[in-house]
């Protein structure tokens, strides 16, 4: 899809703007986010995210939305697991909960500004070499092995590991919150606080986890404004769906393996189309290998949706099963009267 430099300063802006208008509206004041706030947030972006999608349908065509469609819903489905390792961090760091929203939101403008770098050099890379097709399939092959059969309580994330201890290192960090401020001045130095380490370990777990949902999406299109655009509103209502589901995200036992299936799936659909555009000299001769099928955006976007259901009807079997044979809590008996 053709898209003119006027309309990606346009789309940018509007982005942008949303962005302030959380800001000014939802962080005027620091404030512990409801579940009723949440969700009147979450209908607002995904309804923007429909909205656009109904533009990509009007002046791209049906098959352009469906891809737009199909890779905002994999992007979104894929955040949902990332909460998990949001809640830990939260945690771990003991944020106050009236400065979670801001440290989500910053934490993940940093993210979309890193992944829009990926995108335009994804786009460059897919477009020039074929063969980044066959990496891409990879990694999505080998990240859904890793989700179905790797028990997720044997991974540690270490919220202090990597960009974290390097800028504990080169930085003096305070021990306590000063409000929502990053920064302070003591004893004539410059200090960080803890609520800028966590606002970069925020950003750069989202930046860990681009390193599937970026392939993820160009096994879905490589049009670069699309692949931005679906990840940009799937950034931007993650924030309030952390605060909308908190502990019930706990109870998507399933999703792990609905992820996988997913991204499998994505994995087989790029090598398929590595397959289409092969140029390697040791595949066919460096021909086209034209026989294999190609998995257009609709059936793409029917697997997905149907993985996701499936996946979500099991886990809330299987939590409602388990609670009926959870053993009641003891009922204690009154004390005699004396």
């Amino acid at each position: 899809m053709s898209v003119p430099a006027w309309l990606w300063a346009a789309t940018i802006a509007t982005l942008l703007g949303l962005i302030l208008v959380d800001l000014v509206i939802v962080n005027r004041k620091p404030h512990k986010v409801t579940i009723a706030e949440s969700a009147r947030w979450i209908s607002f972006y995904i309804g923007c995210a429909i909205a656009f999608g109904a533009g990509v349908w009007v002046f791209g065509g049906d098959d352009q939305a469906a891809a737009y469609f199909t890779g905002y819903i994999t992007e979104y489905s894929l955040s949902v697991d990332n909460l998990f390792i949001f809640m830990l961090i939260m945690a771990n760091f003991a944020v106050p909960v009236i400065h979670q929203h801001r440290v989500l939101l910053i934490g993940i403008l940093m993210a979309l500004v890193m992944r829009g770098i990926f995108i335009g050099v994804g786009a460059q890379a897919v477009q020039r070499f074929s063969w980044v097709f066959w990496l891409f399939g990879g990694i999505l092959i080998y990240t859904a092995w890793k989700l179905a059969f790797n028990n997720k309580d044997d991974d540690e994330y270490d919220p202090n590991g990597g960009v974290v201890r390097l800028v504990r290192k080169l930085f003096p960090v305070t021990d306590e919150y000063h409000g929502s401020k990053l920064t302070i001045k003591r004893d004539g130095r410059r200090w960080l606080t803890p609520m800028f380490i966590v606002m970069i370990a925020i950003g750069g777990a989202d930046l860990v986890f681009a390193v599937d949902s970026i392939p993820a999406i160009f096994g879905i299109t490589q049009d670069a404004y699309l692949v931005f655009a679906a990840n940009a509103f799937a950034l931007m209502g993650l924030r309030q769906l952390y605060f909308l589901l908190g502990g019930l995200v706990e109870k998507l036992v399933y999703l792990s393996y609905g992820l996988a299936v997913i991204l499998g799936f994505i994995g087989v659909k790029l090598v398929l189309h590595a397959l289409h555009e092969n140029e390697l000299p040791f595949i066919n001769g460096g021909e086209h290998v034209t026989w294999v099928p190609e998995i257009n955006n609709w059936v793409s976007l029917g697997v997905i949706v149907t993985v996701l259901a499936v996946t979500t009807v099991l886990s809330v079997l299987k939590s409602k099963r388990d609670a009926r044979r959870s053993p009641a809590p003891p009922v204690s008996e009154p004390e005699p009267a004396e």
